[in-house]
């Protein structure tokens, strides 16, 4: 069974179109990963999804009802998580819950029930008397996420979840994540750290320009690029690194400097053996290599190829 069916969609603002005819269906119990850069179409799409904003054309559908037509059936099935934090500071963690769950009907006992589970589920439940206002970026997050399943929806959007906070709240909220997809919640989920999505997502589009232009698991999308290649090379510092001699070299697609390891990213043409001249390149200008590896293509990789642009661009 379908959660989710979108057809046709599209989305203009004036001359502009930032949804162009999408179409894309998502099967109940999936983690689905859904990838753009900065003004793809990606948030634009949620939106849409989410009731937030009307269509210029196509349907959507939430468990087989058009979201036009049956709007409450469809937000009462639907959680959204939003990468803005939608929780208010002067109330507390159980006030915010409570009031967001009780836009969706729930009242009485089952609203102190339901309330009370969706702290328990995001480990607040010690905070519930607490007010945002003291919480850290990670404890914010998981408050957002409470607020947004307290109604048990069958299907949740989760969009950049963990943007801003530390690994540990990070890994908590994965973990939450995995949870509830165990529980029966169907996901949309998107982030720009590539290798969440990697790591939960059963599968993945990639939307560019408006468009989806790839879709299908992690192992089926990665087939589609052999004939390219990931140099990662370890560094003791970038201050030195040529990274515009190094994207002449032959063969060199992208070169990305990560400042927080740091690493070189070159992402490259399988058949150019062009190693020895990148490593030539990188001793000619005085920087000090720590180690090098040529990897299989991943997901980034495949990004970077369909795209021609990092997803944190």
């Amino acid at each position: 069974m379908n959660v989710l069916d979108i057809r046709g969609l599209t989305k203009k603002f004036g001359n502009f179109i930032a949804v162009d005819n999408i179409s894309l269906s998502i099967r109940e119990g999936e983690i689905f990963g859904f990838l753009g850069a900065n003004g793809a179409g990606k948030s634009t799409t949620i939106n849409m999804i989410a009731s937030l904003l009307r269509p210029s054309s196509g349907e959507i559908l939430i468990l087989d009802r058009d979201i036009a037509k049956q709007s409450r059936f469809a937000k009462m099935n639907l959680g959204m998580v939003p990468q803005d934090l939608a929780i208010y500071e002067d109330m507390t963690s159980y006030e915010n819950v409570s009031f967001f769950a009780g836009l969706y009907g729930l009242r009485g006992t089952e609203l102190k029930d339901r309330t009370e589970e969706a702290l328990q589920f995001v480990g607040l439940a010690d905070k519930a008397k607490s007010y945002p206002r003291d919480f850290s970026g990670g404890m914010k997050r998981r408050l957002n996420i409470a607020c947004a399943l307290a109604h048990k929806p069958k299907l949740i959007i989760m969009d950049e979840p963990t943007v801003g906070i530390d690994p540990q709240s990070r890994n908590y909220i994965l973990n939450s994540v995995r949870k509830l997809n165990e529980d029966g919640c169907t996901i949309i989920y998107t982030s720009h750290y590539m290798e969440e999505v990697e790591e939960i997502c059963s599968r993945i589009a990639i939307v560019d320009h408006g468009k989806i232009i790839a879709e299908g698991t992690k192992e089926q999308l990665t087939a589609t690029i052999t004939d390219m290649k990931d140099i990662r090379i370890e560094v003791k510092s970038l201050t030195d690194v040529p990274a515009d001699q190094l994207r002449l070299i032959p063969g060199v697609r992208t070169v990305r400097l990560d400042e927080m390891e740091p690493v070189i990213r070159i992402h490259s043409d399988a058949a150019v053996d062009n190693l020895n001249r990148i490593l030539k390149e990188l001793i000619a200008s005085g920087a000090e290599i720590r180690s090098v590896e040529e990897q299989e293509p991943n997901l980034e990789t495949v990004f970077l190829t369909l795209t021609g642009r990092n997803l944190r661009d």
